[in-house]
This record gives C-alpha cells, sequence and structure tokens, in this order.
C-alpha cells in the first residue's frame, strides 16, 4: 500500500495538462512503409507499419497512418451500432492499432515533442531537435515528383541515407530525422535496419465540419478520435513531461504493473477524470515483442 501511495504521490505531481503550442495547418501528407527489425534472430520477420507526416508551414506531426484509418472504421462502426440500439447503450471493442508513439517537430524553435503513452494516460515529452551533420551530396531522385536531393549522416548509431526535398522547404521529417533543407521523403540506415520507404504524397484535404458531439461529451471511448488530424500541435488531454522522468514511470511501470495501474486510475480520480468501468488485471503483463536491436543504439567508443 505505502509503495502505491507513493507512486500516487509521483504521478499527481506531474498531473499538469500540457500548454499546446502555437497550432499549425497541415498542407501536405507524406506516407512512408515503416520497416524495423527489431530482432536480429528473426530477421525475416521485421516490424512494418503505415506511418505518415503531416507538414505545415512551421511544424510537423509524424503519426501511424494504420491508427489513424482505424480510429476512422472504429468512429463508423460506433455510430452505427449506436443507430441501431434502441436504446443508445453501445458495447463495442476497441483494439489498439499501430503505435501510439507521435512525434512533433517545430524546426523555428527546434523543440520537439513526443507523444506517448503509459497504461490509461498520454504523456507529452519535451524535448530539443537532435542535431544530426548531414552531408549533403550532389545525388538527385524523383519520388511521385518530388525533385529530391540526397544525404548522409550518422544519428543515434546508425548511419543515414535521406532523400529530401527542396521544393517543400521545412525542415523536418519522419521520426527524429531532421535538420535538411527540404522534407525528409526517404531514408534508411546502412544495413536497412530501420527503413522510411518513401509511400506517397497527397496535398491536406481540410476536415469536414464535426456534426458529432464535443470531445467533454463524448462517450470515453471515443474521446480523442475526434481531432482535426490537419491541425498541428501539441495534443491535449496529455501530461508534460520530461524524457528523464517518463523513464522512471516506465520503469516502476515495468517492475509492479499492477500496483502503478492502480496508482494511475486512483490519481486520474482524484484529479476529477472519469475511470469507469476500468478492469486491472492481476499478475505480470502480456510478454511484449522481443528488441535486442532498438532503433537508437549506444555510440561506439
Amino acid at each position: 500500500m505505502k509503495k502505491q501511495l507513493l507512486i500516487a504521490v509521483a504521478l499527481l505531481g506531474t498531473f499538469i495538462t500540457a500548454e499546446a503550442q502555437k497550432p499549425d495547418t497541415a498542407r501536405v501528407l507524406v506516407h512512408y512503409k515503416f520497416t524495423h527489425i527489431r530482432d536480429t534472430t528473426n530477421r525475416a520477420h521485421p516490424y512494418t507499419e503505415n506511418m505518415v507526416l503531416y507538414v505545415g508551414k512551421n511544424a510537423s506531426a509524424y503519426r501511424s497512418y494504420d491508427g489513424i484509418v482505424y480510429n476512422a472504421q472504429f468512429k463508423k462502426a460506433y455510430a452505427e451500432a449506436a443507430a441501431a440500439s434502441p436504446d443508445g447503450n453501445v458495447r463495442i471493442n476497441r483494439r489498439g492499432v499501430g503505435t501510439p508513439v507521435e512525434y512533433y517537430q517545430y524546426p523555428n524553435e527546434q523543440k520537439l515533442f513526443t507523444k506517448d503513452n503509459l497504461m490509461f494516460n498520454n504523456y507529452l515529452i519535451d524535448g530539443q531537435m537532435p542535431a544530426i551533420d548531414w552531408k549533403i551530396s550532389s545525388d538527385t531522385a524523383t519520388f511521385s515528383g518530388l525533385h529530391c536531393q540526397k544525404a548522409t549522416g550518422h544519428f543515434k548509431g546508425r548511419d543515414y541515407t535521406a532523400w529530401f526535398c527542396p521544393d517543400l522547404p521545412v525542415h523536418t521529417g519522419p521520426w527524429k530525422l531532421n535538420g535538411l533543407p527540404g522534407v525528409i521523403v526517404d531514408a534508411h540506415d546502412a544495413k536497412n535496419e530501420v527503413v522510411f520507404k518513401f509511400d506517397g504524397v497527397e496535398k491536406a484535404v481540410p476536415a469536414p465540419p464535426k456534426t458529432e458531439p464535443a470531445a467533454a461529451d463524448a462517450p470515453p471511448i471515443l474521446r480523442g478520435l475526434d481531432d482535426d488530424m490537419n491541425l498541428i500541435g501539441t495534443p491535449p488531454r496529455t501530461i508534460k513531461t520530461t524524457q528523464k522522468e517518463f523513464d522512471k514511470l516506465k520503469a516502476t511501470m515495468e517492475k509492479d504493473p499492477e500496483a502503478f495501474a492502480q496508482a494511475v486510475v486512483a490519481g486520474n480520480r482524484a484529479g476529477g477524470v472519469k475511470m469507469d468501468n476500468i478492469r486491472i488485471a492481476k499478475g505480470p503483463g502480456p510478454r511484449g515483442p522481443v528488441i535486442n536491436n532498438p532503433m537508437e543504439l549506444p555510440e561506439k567508443r
């Protein structure tokens, strides 16, 4: 009990809704086929996911496109189920599709925000844009009509080759890659263990007018699904923290998931957040994937 109380106190100490950065509006969407060989003993089955970079005039947001598509399908299924329900009560399961981690780059301010989650809460990690020493070559290539130029650089233990588009003059790219005079539309490390393969580009389409209830009035299962994806800004309903503090919380969760979950629920309820129908699993949580080859490697000395 004492341990759980200490965790709850630590969580409540960081329970501050993140202040939003000045919002930007996406003009272009760049799609990627992301591949990561997480387990070097099983190279034939890498992790893959469809990702998308929302590019505005001064900022960008890198998210799971698989997750966006699933959320749209879920909202439609929920609305259809609600319309067919005589009493308006809907019982429908929502799966977690795609990585929940999102990256928000603000090149002019040299700020990088990372959205991540633990248990029932979303956290916003405040950090600086990493500096990458790129070497720009004279090699060029075309990706779906985008005239691009080649660059090479070293970042987090890996040597990357990137193709950037000077006609899209925002110094941003997928994940944490940044710092070139144009959007990075394709990139991979020297061993092809981390690959951001270009998968198309499209003009951002304005979101249609909202017809659903406001987020505060929507059922809890739908909250966060009505956000305008084209509006690039640090996400609402997040807890602002640092990487160091987030890593501490993550280590605590992994050491005792049940106690951590109870503390989060207690902390949220104390802060006025509804946590209805929450079931806390007993015992250790499910085993995650084998990751012996993280994207960020230690630098060789």
